[in-house]
């Protein structure tokens, strides 16, 4: 069975592969652009990572049960609504930072009940769900930005505990509550199992349906705290708000080492994807190189390692776990 990395914090090839390949990247555009390797310069690139860490995680997950959310950055951008709404009604900046986590987890809720009771694979469902959430975001911000919003929630997110950001604690923190959800709870071990083989993992008594109603849920709990982020830094919501959001997350947590075909994920090699992706994006923008191409480089570098993946697996893209979901 393919499996979890052993330890939270230790390196295979793949992982010490993509470190290099940061590091790489970081020296190439720091000789590139004088603006790149400045301090503020990398405040930005980690600043931009925030909820692209968070969904990436719920996407990990996904994609190591043998499932798919491309809807998720939509998902991001209703929570965020939501948020900003709340901000907008004076609403107690600790209650306001609740809403994006329950919003993000009752949508999460509806893509599994669409998936997993309506049996649709979850490649359609989201998609379908994609087009829905996208006029949902045109309807509630009326075809405007939703901006000027208050700073009571860029305050209490904006500190650091223990000298730590609030942000990079929270990321953290979810880092290790999940890893030790997949080394050390029978929850791990199952979706593990059903990336594997769903069919082996029902025969075996594996309650596949909660599991997987369970993983949705988690990653749109995981959107929604993005979310939450997302609105405390900017404090605005704009129409095409998470648009690229479930591509980046798709490419980096691959690029990671985390299988699409499912039964296996490395958290570690989803931080330094995420990173990697990020570092590229900037670097690129900072070259002179227009935003638009940034969704080519993350949809090259997916290409590339699927290829690499399913022609090492031996496997036609027919038999991917989320094609027959």
């Amino acid at each position: 069975m393919r499996q979890l990395k052993d330890g939270i914090f230790s390196l295979n090839g793949r992982e010490l592969a993509l470190l290099a390949a940061c590091a790489l990247a970081i020296i190439v555009f720091s000789v590139a652009s004088p603006y790149f390797g400045t301090p503020g310069n990398a405040a930005t690139v980690l600043r931009n990572s925030v909820e692209l860490l968070l969904i990436g995680l719920g996407m990990t997950l996904l994609l190591a049960m043998g499932g798919i959310d491309v809807s998720v950055g939509i998902v991001m951008g209703l929570a965020a609504i939501s948020v900003g709404r709340a901000l907008a009604a004076n609403t107690d900046p600790v209650l306001t930072a609740l809403v994006g986590p329950i919003v993000g987890a009752l949508l999460g809720f509806v893509t599994a009940a669409v998936v997993v009771l309506g049996r649709i694979p979850a490649i359609v469902g989201t998609l379908g769900l994609l087009g829905i959430y996208r006029t949902a975001i045109f309807i509630l911000l009326g075809g405007q930005w939703l901006s000027g919003l208050p700073t009571g929630l860029t305050v209490l997110l904006g500190t650091s505990l223990l000298g730590v950001p609030i942000a990079a604690f929270v990321i953290l923190l979810a880092y290790i509550a999940v890893w030790i959800a997949l080394r050390r709870t029978p929850f791990g071990l199952h979706l593990l199992a059903i990336g594997n083989s769903e069919e082996k993992a029902r025969l075996s008594g594996i309650p596949v349906a909660k599991v997987r109603f369970a993983t949705f849920i988690i990653s749109g709990a995981l959107a929604g705290l993005a979310a939450t982020f997302y609105v405390a830094s900017y404090r605005n919501v704009e129409m095409t708000i998470g648009s690229t959001l479930a591509l980046d997350a798709i490419a980096a947590v691959v690029l990671g080492g985390t299988s699409i075909l499912g039964g296996k994920c490395s958290l570690v090699g989803t931080v330094l994807g995420v990173l990697l992706l990020r570092i590229l994006q900037n670097g690129l923008l900072l070259m002179g190189v227009p935003s638009l191409w940034q969704p080519v480089v993350t949809g090259g570098l997916l290409i590339g390692v699927l290829s690499v993946e399913v022609l090492s697996a031996r496997q036609p893209i027919s038999q991917l776990g989320w094609a027959r979901r």
